[in-house]
């Protein structure tokens, strides 16, 4: 697999996005479960059709893939992933992701395509990219962890997806609403010990 790690948006490294998926279909799978929480429909669709029409420009075909679809249809999930080159994971509420995630399977499923290599990139920002470190704690701080729209019968996950061995922590000291707690996420992270990195918005990890 090959990684695209933006903090915010895209970021400043298109030119690399589209390297990693010069040789694929440029499908995309849109997942947007992120968002679930959000009770501003209109507001939401509007900030999903930015994130599409910015992959679109890079000559991407994107589809919105709603996890939501696929609660305890993980196969069904699976072989509709099989469509895509590009998996891109929007931002939004990270325990709300997980949940979605593990609801559908994907979170299994995204751990099976990591240890076997598979031939496909995953990108995304903020939520996107938080969810997959080993840990979920100190977002607390900037995410609200008793988010359920899926049911408050759900537990709140508190672990990441572990593909990374490090926890990235996106808008750090950037012009977003969010930076300021971010910084406390930082301090709780260095607190409790827990491996890091930072990235200021327009920043980005690409691990091929």
């Amino acid at each position: 697999m090959k990684y695209y790690l933006s903090s915010f948006k895209i970021g400043n490294e298109e030119l690399a996005l589209k390297r990693l998926t010069e040789n694929g279909n440029k499908k995309v799978a849109f997942i947007n479960n992120a968002l679930d929480f959000a009770t501003d429909s209109e507001r939401r669709k509007q900030s999903d059709a930015i994130d599409v029409s910015d992959l679109e420009r890079l000559g991407f075909h994107v589809e919105i893939l709603d996890l939501r679809e696929y609660f305890y249809k993980s196969t069904e999930l699976e072989e509709k992933l099989e469509d895509y080159d590009v998996i891109w994971t929007r931002g939004g509420n990270t325990f709300v992701l997980a949940q979605a995630m593990k609801l559908s399977g994907f979170d299994e499923i995204i751990k099976q395509y990591h240890r076997k290599g598979k031939k496909i990139v995953y990108g995304g920002y903020s939520a996107g990219i938080c969810i997959l470190g080993p840990t979920l704690r100190g977002l607390q701080l900037v995410d609200d962890p008793n988010q359920k729209p899926y049911g408050e019968q759900h537990s709140t996950i508190w672990d990441g997806l572990n593909i990374l061995d490090y926890f990235i922590a996106p808008h750090y000291r950037s012009d977003h609403a969010e930076s300021e707690d971010m910084e406390k996420v930082v301090d709780y992270l260095i607190e409790n010990k827990i491996l890091f990195k930072t990235l200021k918005d327009g920043e980005v990890i690409v691990i091929e």
